[in-house]
């Protein structure tokens, strides 16, 4: 533990940053979950709305450095083309046969 007046200080600065930032970071994870989550279950009109809530949220973590750009961007990427990816084979899944 610090001992200095001034480490003190800086300690307990650093854990409200950690909380907050943690709390930005847990906010775009779970929206990119959501997304994955309608995708997978086929309802891409759903995941469309859901991914530009993704986006900001992604872009504010960015914006605030708690993740670097290009990972904001790679993320934004590959949660479209899984969406893209995800409705496609959905499309292309063949109908059962009924008997």
């Amino acid at each position: 533990m610090p001992i200095i007046k001034s480490a003190i200080k800086k300690a307990r600065q650093d854990e409200k940053a950690r909380k907050h930032n943690r709390g930005i970071r847990d906010e775009y994870k779970e929206a990119a979950k959501k997304v994955r989550k309608l995708a997978l279950a086929g309802e891409s009109k759903k995941a469309q709305e859901e991914l530009k809530t993704a986006y900001s949220k992604i872009d504010r973590a960015a914006k605030r450095n708690i993740i670097h750009k290009n990972a904001a961007s790679r993320r934004k990427s590959r949660l479209s083309a899984f969406i893209k990816k995800s409705s496609e084979t959905k499309k292309a899944e063949p109908k059962k046969a009924s008997k």
